[in-house]
């Protein structure tokens, strides 16, 4: 498990050319304004001459120049940052939508999913942070270092109260820092749980709209809010820690240089100019250490965004070491030879040595009694979910031989699950596939969906809602079924695929699939009549089990 620390700087090395340039512009920048204050020391130095001389003409156009050219540095710096954070964006958004879906059973089922999707909105706070720390808390740190650089070119004393002061400021992060990103980290908890409860309140609106009198949402949204706060509370008192330390340091570094540089002016080891430009030093010094204290929150923003985000990251994904390609021209020879499998965190299995033997094209109605595995039967024959123990066989080879890609294009599904998405029908139909129109309008027609289309102005490019919200459930049920038949598949899996549908149109879709798809191997749960008068036998697993 990665450390927050390790994530930024794993994030940092995949833009390694673009912060080459970033800290190469930002060295020169430190330079610059570092060659500013000698400069105004020999302008000074003419002043007490009391000459005007074209050198001092040279000198001021030299600092003029020096403040233009650390100008269009900057400007070149907001450019490749700005490349970084679009670079960050797009990464981040394919980084979710790769590894959602991807992400192992047994992991996604132990969370909420829209929740982790939630996380993505720590990429902007990424975005936001990246450049404060990538500019302005190097140019910063560069300064404080060329700074004290310069000022022990003056006297070998800053050189001495350099060191100690790098110790002083080293010490405050690595006493505070690690309190800082524990309590940031705990924060974000609680943010993310009251974003997570204010969703279910508007998932479950219509409950809290007819039960909710009693101000249950409320109460526990105050809970939430507390926790949140309490948690807010101590992470400020750790910010504040450091900002007293921070003062502190600054009152020290002052008093420090202040002292030694007027002991050097009057022992008549550095001259007033050079005292001058010492002061001016003094204050970009101050300034800096003013501008990290400032970036040191956004710093635990932006560790405790990349801890979020690698939460999802770090996240076991589908293994996919099959090699072999299943062939879908034919139906599917299914065989489960004591097979051994549970629900994520069920130690008793639901499934225990199950054996069967389903020849290719058969049409075999699922019976068992409640419990006995037949919902997990389909996960497992669907690929979703792995046995625990024994060999489930697909055309006499393990299913696991297969590739993925290949295996999940010979199976159709349609679970009790909503799976409509936002999106147009035709999307939520075809996802994504090519689909020949005449195959599509075939569907509609034996699907009964004719009347709900041409209701629609759209037809097929119609937008419908998330979960297919102002749908009616047998609206959804065709959906689902349509995009489990669009691809021709040679595995049809169906859990009570035919629900809410009226008798007629029950008996008129399994006739089609039974014709339609003579060749496709059919597994169904359901307990309408008609599929046991079509299936070619009925399989109870509790009595095949031992």
């Amino acid at each position: 498990m990665l450390t927050p620390t390790k994530r930024f700087w794993s994030l940092l090395s995949q833009y390694n050319s673009l912060l080459k340039q970033i800290y190469i512009y930002a060295i020169f920048i430190g330079v610059i304004n570092l060659t500013l204050p000698v400069g105004i020391q020999a302008i000074i130095n003419f002043l007490q001459a009391g000459e005007m001389t074209s050198t001092w003409l040279v000198l001021v156009g030299f600092v003029l120049l020096g403040i233009s050219l650390a100008g269009v540095l900057q400007v070149l710096q907001l450019r490749l940052v700005e490349n970084i954070q679009q670079d960050l964006f797009a990464r981040s958004a394919f980084e979710f939508a790769f590894r959602l879906p991807e992400i192992t059973l047994f992991k996604l089922d132990k969370v909420h999913a829209p929740e982790l999707a939630n996380r993505f909105f720590d990429t902007l706070t990424l975005q936001k942070g990246l450049p404060k720390i990538i500019i302005d808390f190097s140019l910063a740190i560069f300064q404080i270092v060329f700074g004290l650089i310069l000022l022990a070119i003056y006297s070998s004393y800053f050189i001495v109260l350099g060191m100690i002061l790098g110790l002083i400021l080293w010490i405050i992060f690595k006493v505070t820092g690690p309190l800082g990103l524990k309590t940031s980290m705990k924060e974000s908890k609680y943010k993310y749980r009251l974003a997570h409860w204010l969703e279910e309140i508007a998932r479950v609106h219509y409950s809290f709209k007819l039960f909710g009198k009693d101000g249950f949402h409320l109460n526990k949204t105050d809970n939430t809010v507390q926790d949140y706060l309490k948690s807010r509370e101590s992470h400020f008192q750790v910010l504040l820690t450091q900002f007293w330390f921070f003062v502190g340091f600054k009152i020290v570094l002052a008093a420090g240089l202040l002292i030694l540089g007027g002991y050097l002016v009057f022992s008549e080891r550095i001259n007033l100019g050079q005292f001058v430009a010492a002061e001016i030093i003094i204050i970009l010094i101050l300034n800096s250490i003013e501008k990290i204290l400032q970036l040191v929150e956004t710093v635990y923003d932006v560790l405790t965004g990349l801890e979020k985000i690698g939460h999802i990251t770090d996240l076991d994904l589908d293994a996919n070491n099959g090699t072999l390609k299943l062939k879908s021209d034919a139906g599917i020879h299914i065989m489960a030879k004591n097979i051994y499998a549970s629900f994520p965190d069920d130690l008793s299995g639901i499934i225990n040595g199950l054996s069967l033997d389903i020849k290719a094209g058969e049409k075999i109605l699922i019976e068992g009694s409640s419990g006995s595995g037949k919902s997990l039967l389909m996960r497992l024959l669907s690929g979703v979910q792995e046995v625990n123990s024994g060999k489930l066989l697909i055309n006499d080879i393990a299913i696991e031989n297969y590739t993925r890609s290949s295996y999940y294009q010979a199976v159709g599904i349609v679970f009790p699950t909503n799976q409509i998405f936002e999106g147009t029908i035709r999307e939520n139909i075809e996802m994504g596939s090519k689909v020949d129109e005449a195959v599509i309008q075939d569907l509609i027609d034996v699907l009964g969906l004719n009347s709900f289309l041409n209701r629609r102005p759209k037809g097929l490019d119609t937008v419908i809602d998330s979960g297919g919200r102002r749908l009616t459930r047998s609206i959804i049920k065709k959906l689902l079924l349509a995009r489990a038949l669009v691809k021709k598949p040679s595995l049809l899996l169906l859990e009570n695929p035919l629900q809410y549908l009226e008798d007629d149109e029950k008996k008129r879709i399994i006739n089609y699939l039974c014709k339609f798809h003579a060749d496709s191997t059919i597994l169904v749960i359901s307990n309408c009549e008609h599929w046991k008068n079509k299936c070619n036998r009925i399989i109870n697993i509790s009595q095949n089990q031992e």
